[in-house]
């Protein structure tokens, strides 16, 4: 059932609205008659005219310099074999969001027909005019070996085959690291390598680069130990052959006093015995997936002495080839190198090498909810979201272009270069990947109070399948399993919960009584308070108040001031806080945006606006931001003396007063708060000249609500809200309409504001309920 779940969610999500996962987006405008005429003819003849003249021209007035090839023709497809090349599409395209959003490089993904390698070679060679690099994907061995040396040796442009290269990068980083802690020598240890295909070829190579000596490999493929004089041998893999004698040798036999295993085989072909066998502090790279070559937990019982390595993300040092291509191309288009060389390649494996040693930023830790990542045994490889990597890796590979004398162009300014990439890499994308991989590590239990309806079940076994939290689910068995199977929904490990039904009548009579104790003097009775908990929105949010669960979120059938108001009466507001406020969360091309007050407050006065303004900044550095606060008006810095200027100006005050380190001015118009240029030239004097602004406070609920549904609707941003500020535990409602993705995003955004605010341990909690005990009804 969730294999066929998992199907149906993938084929969704690359079929909905636009079909697959790229588009090609104009970079220049082309609206008016004018601009058309420039981009196309006849104006385009200008730029035609001046390559002609000076080919490299082709780097100033084409986007060929950012421009890579991801090719394929599909003999080699993941775990899928020769699949074809019409059906390793999708893959090929997801490579090229991983180009985009790890190192801002556009990609055209080209599928080719054709599995003869000479005509392959010339199919690409023929390409290379329009590209400033090539990636080559998933193309079987032995032909990859052919086809990648072939057009290195033809092309002016980079061309690396990651299948092989990328592994061997990343591997490469962790075992310099993993040889030092465990104290030896590169040239000295005995490797073990099960395998003998493209990407351990690769890494055996490029391990000899680094120092090791042939003679040390035993290397194992599905036939045997590889020795001399074995027939079926290729001539690239003989330097490894061992002699004749030793072809009796199995795995077993291999790895005994081995100081380095290297898998890129298959699951579970090393056993206990074998890693015990080995040598004091062994290393061991079990790089199979999903399985590796013998289970972490298993090798970690058996030495505690060892150093490990897999492919997987949910063990430390995880071998990710996302470490290494985006960047390694990075540095190559940058310099507009001829190839990717050996240098290069040596240089991305000590950069990465080395940024494992420095001290990991705390957007890293938040990533992983880890409290202290340092350089030891379980971190030897830096983190797939570490924002540093850009910055590290496509400088060491650029210079080392530059040095090895590849590249076209030199680079002078290297802190220049260093901003530059920088600001390439999108905040947006890496906040929303640290925010899912946060809730990710702590999951949490979370009431959905609206649960008969279709989306917030799909949402609900979304959140179940990405392991960011337990649902609990509100609402009517019969309905809820009638909607589940009518969409093959699977519920399983979620329990339903009937507020009305018989079954929580005792739950009922304590959250009422615990309602009537809060709600006893301000205008409610006994029988009120018992009356409400069968009211879903009541029994959800006692439910969180009383530690049934974590979290809540309704309201998308609700209106809004229903779904808050039990919020406020039963959970309360945090110490301090007199008002709670509304927030949204924007994704722009600027980064991440956050406003308020979006939702609550209709005309707040400067003192809760102030309020509302030290709340918002509360909640950015929880995401690991500093908070650049715009107090936005129609006045500028006095320039109106009206009463709604004179308010946004009062709150500002009051805002420095109780915080003065907070980066904060006002009151200002939107267009200057982004708009650094006008701003110097008229207001030098405010702290918002340095930096980019990345909050803004309304000066009341019309203008923040009609803003932020411009920005979401105009102007393209995706957004997660309205997140509720200043309530002692989450409570979330969401927005009318809200999509699957919206929903599960709100969730993500609750789960790890409860992190923050609970110490509980969602699963020994779940052991203990006897919600997710109960066997559920079967439906006719």
């Amino acid at each position: 059932m969730a294999k066929e779940l998992r199907k149906q969610q993938a084929l969704e999500y690359h079929s909905k609205g636009r079909p697959g996962k790229i588009e090609v987006v104009p970079t220049k405008e082309a609206k008016t008659q004018r601009d058309l005429s420039l981009a196309y003819s006849p104006g385009v003849a200008e730029p035609c005219k001046e390559i002609a003249v000076n080919p490299d021209d082709v780097y100033k007035y084409t986007a060929k310099g950012n421009l890579v090839a991801v090719i394929s023709n599909g003999t080699a497809v993941l775990g899928l074999g020769n699949i074809g090349p019409a059906a390793s599409k999708p893959v090929m395209e997801g490579k090229g969001v991983l180009f985009k959003i790890f190192a801002d490089i556009d990609v055209f993904d080209i599928e080719v027909n054709e599995n003869d390698p000479e005509k392959f070679v010339q199919i690409v060679k023929a390409l290379e005019p329009t590209f400033g690099g090539i990636n080559l994907e998933d193309i079987k061995a032995p032909e990859c070996f052919y086809i990648e040396q072939e057009l290195k040796s033809q092309c002016s442009i980079p061309v690396m085959h990651d299948d092989q290269h990328g592994t061997a990068i990343i591997s490469s980083a962790a075992l310099l690291n993993a040889l030092e802690l465990q104290k030896k020598k590169i040239d000295r240890v005995r490797f073990v390598i099960n395998g003998a295909g493209a990407a351990a070829m690769a890494c055996m190579k490029l391990y000899v680069s680094l120092g090791a000596k042939p003679s040390n490999f035993m290397v194992f493929d599905k036939d045997g130990i590889l020795y001399k004089g074995r027939p079926d041998i290729e001539p690239l893999k003989h330097m490894f052959c061992v002699d004749e004698k030793y072809r009796s040798y199995d795995l077993a036999k291999a790895m005994k006093d081995a100081d380095v295993f290297v898998g890129l085989s298959v699951g579970n072909v090393v056993t206990p015995e074998m890693i015990k066998s080995m040598a004091r502090h062994p290393i061991v790279f079990a790089m199979a997936n999903p399985d590796p070559e013998i289970p972490y937990e298993t090798a970690v019982a058996v030495r505690k002495d060892i150093i490990m390595a897999t492919g997987r993300s949910d063990y430390p040092n995880q071998v990710n080839n996302v470490l290494g291509f985006p960047y390694i191309f990075r540095g190559a288009l940058d310099v507009r190198a001829r190839q990717i060389n050996e240098p290069m390649k040596l240089a991305a494996v000590k950069a990465l090498a080395e940024l494992t040693k420095s001290a990991v930023p705390d957007i890293v830790t938040l990533a992983y909810n880890e409290k202290n990542m340092s350089f030891g045994p379980n971190y030897i490889i830096p983190k797939p979201l570490d924002p540093r990597l850009l910055a590290t890796v496509a400088p060491a590979v650029a210079k080392a272009a530059i040095e090895s004398g590849v590249s076209r162009v030199n680079i002078e300014d290297w802190d220049a270069y260093t901003i530059e990439l920088n600001k390439r890499l999108g905040l947006d994308n890496q906040l929303s990947r640290v925010i899912g991989n946060k809730a990710r590590r702590d999951p949490k239990r979370v009431v959905f109070a609206d649960a008969e309806n279709i989306k917030i079940l799909k949402a609900a076994q979304l959140v179940l399948d990405e392991k960011v939290g337990y649902p609990i689910l509100l609402g009517d068995e019969k309905k809820i399993t009638e909607i589940a199977q009518a969409n093959a929904i699977d519920l399983d490990d979620m329990p339903i919960i009937n507020p009305k039904a018989d079954d929580t009548e005792e739950m009922r009579k304590q959250f009422g009584e615990l309602f009537f104790s809060k709600r006893q003097r301000k205008g409610v009775n006994r029988y009120e308070a018992y009356k409400l908990m069968k009211e879903r929105n009541h029994f959800g949010c006692m439910m969180v108040e009383t530690g049934e669960a974590d979290c809540m979120i309704s309201g998308l059938s609700r209106n809004y001031p229903d779904t808050i108001r039990p919020a406020i009466q039963i959970i309360g507001t945090e110490d301090g806080v007199k008002k709670i406020a509304g927030m949204y969360l924007l994704f722009t091309k600027r980064g991440p945006l956050f406003l308020a007050d979006t939702t609550v407050n209709f005309n707040p006065t400067a003192e809760e606006l102030a309020e509302i303004t030290l709340l918002v900044a509360k909640e950015v550095k929880q995401f690991n931001i500093v908070p650049k606060v715009a107090m936005l008006s129609y006045s500028n810095f006095g320039s109106s003396s009206s009463p709604e200027a004179n308010l946004v100006r009062h709150a500002r005050e009051i805002v420095k007063q109780k915080d003065p380190n907070l980066v904060c001015d006002g009151e200002l118009q939107g267009i200057l708060a982004f708009n650094k240029e006008i701003l110097k030239d008229n207001y030098p004097f405010t702290e918002l000249v340095n930096g980019e602004v990345n909050t803004l406070i309304f000066p009341n609920l019309a203008s923040g609500n009609i803003a932020y549904n411009l920005l979401q609707e105009v102007g393209g941003a995706d957004s997660i809200g309205p997140i509720l500020l200043g309530l002692k535990k989450p409570v979330h409602v969401l927005q009318l309409g809200s999509s699957i993705r919206s929903i599960f995003n709100m969730v993500v955004i609750a789960v790890v504001d409860a992190q923050s605010k609970s110490r509980t341990n969602a699963q020994e909690e779940i052991k203990k309920s006897k919600w997710w005990k109960r066997p559920k009804k079967t439906m006719a």
